[in-house]
């Protein structure tokens, strides 16, 4: 008895739905299958199939993989996504028992087999154990935006792909923060999605596509669908040339002032402190403010916080250019333009509202107003958190050494530590600082005692939230990251029994 040579798998990309855009290679591969296997919704029809109908050859086995639930309930003890792996599972193992027989299985898929297709599930299961390859296909985006004659990105543009099973808010967001867009899996999430796109002031100009290449193919725009009548088969586009631009603010994409008419008048620039997360710490001036102004400035994270709104533009930049961001903002100012520049925590500690005095130093901005909204800093939300520990006199450092050299570092938190300070440590690791809280334990113990509380606040004010309480002794570097603030306390610093750390007003 000799072993059987496994079959191979193709997952076959059919292209939207017009047949003639099935690929030579898939129409092949199709013609000397021995098994096709396509899915289906509960109905037992399957759209792949009917795509690829004039070239399934006769003779050949058909697994039909019919779907135990699609968009109602289910009875499956794991709900939904429970009942859908067991599926996925079940599938599996049958197209692996033709594999270990020796046949070639052709996975039939409409689009492309990775490009949100269900495909991808088999390929998980079967593809670590069975030779496997993965035909391409036309996807519902390039079909819609062929259809619309609708160029979705140009040159630096980006082009998001977007689930509209995404959060209205979340999707509104995103959409603003992009140019070209693609929005799939509509039907019942036709309304939120239309909503994200007024809030992101994007559905003016958005399209809606139905079917795109197939026969009941229809082209509007958005702001003209029926609700009610809006299938899973299609697709919405937002044009990277028609959205307001979100461009880096390093690539200075945005002309200069000084490259445009001189404006008549120049508006208040506000620098405005976010909280160190959640909303709630949002104080009701900051989110005033936010509500009136046209232009939103900072680092990509803090600029995510901003709720998406029409006519809200939002510029995004990294976290190492913020000069040259806040020479973005002043340029905007300078032309008339209402913009915030927003950072997290309070702007004025180790944030945006130095760099913004810093560019306007700079002739061409004296007649910018430049106006500072205060948030709840970092250090207080940790120390809140951990009990009193800055109830006394402390200092605040940064342990990133871009801007200042380390032994200037290492000389103020030997002076801290001999001062008898309570310390605050922003920015105390990153990917690339991996031995600076090593460094500076040793310079502390220097100085303080090994049994000094140290307090480890860490995504304060997130899901992830968490505190520690340690001491300086047993601190360890190799925990700390850059979403730590450490609190180092000073000698009239202690822990409560139930185990809140406070420090004394006052010690002799």
């Amino acid at each position: 008895m000799t072993d059987t040579t496994p079959g191979r798998l193709y997952g076959v990309g059919l292209g939207p739905g017009d047949p003639e855009l099935i690929t030579r290679k898939a129409a092949r591969l199709i013609a000397d299958a021995d098994v096709l296997a396509y899915y289906s919704g509960t109905h037992g029809r399957s759209i792949a199939r009917s795509i690829a109908a004039d070239l399934i050859p006769d003779g050949v086995i058909e697994e039909l993989l019919i779907y135990p639930v699609t968009t109602g309930t289910t009875e499956h003890p794991g709900g939904y996504d429970g009942s859908i792996a067991d599926f996925y599972d079940a599938s599996a193992a049958r197209l692996a028992a033709h594999l270990d027989a020796g046949r070639t299985v052709v996975v039939l898929c409409e689009g492309d087999p990775l490009f949100y297709g269900s495909y991808m599930y088999l390929h998980d299961r079967l593809a670590p154990h069975y030779p496997t390859e993965v035909v391409p296909g036309v996807t519902s985006v390039s079909a819609a935006a062929a259809a619309a004659a609708e160029p979705m990105v140009r040159r630096t543009d980006v082009l998001t792909i977007l689930p509209g099973t995404l959060p209205a808010p979340e999707l509104a967001r995103r959409l603003a923060d992009t140019d070209g867009a693609a929005i799939m899996k509509l039907g019942r999430t036709f309304p939120a999605v239309r909503e994200a796109l007024a809030q992101s002031g994007r559905l003016d100009d958005a399209i809606y596509v139905e079917r795109a290449s197939m026969d009941r193919q229809r082209i509007m725009p958005v702001t003209e669908v029926d609700a009610d009548a809006v299938p899973y088969f299609s697709v919405i586009l937002t044009a990277g040339d028609r959205a307001p631009k979100n461009r880096q603010i390093a690539d200075r994409s945005r002309p200069s002032v000084s490259e445009e008419a001189t404006p008549t008048s120049s508006n208040e620039l506000l620098v405005v402190g976010l909280g160190p997360a959640d909303a709630k710490w949002l104080t009701p001036e900051a989110a005033e403010a936010l509500a009136q102004v046209d232009h939103v400035v900072g680092y990509g994270p803090y600029v995510d916080r901003v709720p998406v709104r029409p006519g809200l533009q939002r510029h995004s930049s990294g976290n190492t250019v913020e000069v040259d961001r806040a020479r973005f903002a002043l340029d905007l100012a300078l032309a008339g333009e209402k913009v915030a520049v927003v950072s997290g925590g309070d702007a004025g500690v180790f944030g945006m509202a130095s760099a913004v005095f810093e560019a306007a130093q700079d002739s061409k901005y004296a007649s910018v107003p430049i106006r500072v909204l205060p948030g709840v800093s970092a250090v207080q939300a940790v120390a809140a958190r951990a009990g009193a520990p800055i109830g006394g006199d402390f200092a605040v450092m940064s342990l990133s050494d871009r801007l200042k050299p380390w032994n200037v570092i290492e000389k103020r938190l030997a002076a801290i530590a001999e001062a008898d300070l309570v310390l605050a440590i922003y920015n105390p690791a990153s990917r690339s600082r991996t031995t600076q809280v090593a460094d500076a334990k040793d310079v502390l113990l220097r100085h303080r005692p090994a049994d000094t509380v140290v307090v480890i606040g860490r995504d304060v004010g997130r899901p992830a939230e968490a505190v520690e309480v340690t001491t300086l002794e047993k601190l360890d570097p190799a925990s700390i990251d850059m979403k730590c603030l450490l609190i180092i306390g000073a000698r009239g610093t202690s822990v409560t029994p139930s185990g809140a750390v406070w420090t004394k007003r006052f010690v002799d």
